[in-house]
């Protein structure tokens, strides 16, 4: 939910207008948008090539992951690992815009271990590709992006661990 929402939700329970504080909030969140901006478009033109490239590190770091035996053995199993990666890449930018975790949170990261679990997937390679994610994607931006978005990683690699 992005701090405009937070902010009008919280106003409203408690019956009253948002705060100077609150409104410092939101028009910081303004000030920002146009950096978020740049930072999800970069994410998200590039998503193919960035992918593509933390799979091949993961790869590097992980053989075993390919070998016969492997989760990611196969075109299929590849597709599907490639797959999810592409969808963590999506709600890292939709975080990004809306500048919260709670998209995050809401849309990919709720029963995810879970999940993997139940499928058999180690948590401990997905929180490697995610890093690895991470790296390829933060090697596009400045510094001061890089700043912006590491954190949106950082925290799918911590509900992961």
């Amino acid at each position: 939910m992005s701090v405009i929402s937070q902010v009008l939700l919280k106003a409203d329970d408690e019956l009253r207008y948002p705060t100077t504080g609150e409104l410092k909030a939101i028009s910081d969140f303004f000030e920002t948008g146009a950096q978020r901006l740049r930072i999800a478009t970069t994410l998200a033109e590039n998503e193919k090539r960035l992918v593509e490239q933390a799979s091949k590190q993961l790869w590097q770091k992980r053989p075993d992951f390919i070998a016969p035996g492997g989760n990611a053995y196969g075109q299929k199993q590849r597709a599907l690992c490639l797959r999810d990666y592409s969808w963590y890449m999506r709600l890292i930018t939709y975080g990004i815009l809306s500048g919260d975790k709670e998209p995050i949170e809401r849309t990919g990261l709720i029963g995810v271990r879970e999940m993997y679990n139940s499928l058999g997937v180690p948590m401990a390679g997905m929180v490697e590709a995610i890093r690895c994610l991470k790296d390829a994607s933060l090697s596009l931006l400045s510094a001061e992006e890089a700043e912006v978005a590491a954190p949106y990683f950082d925290y799918i690699i911590q509900a992961m661990s």
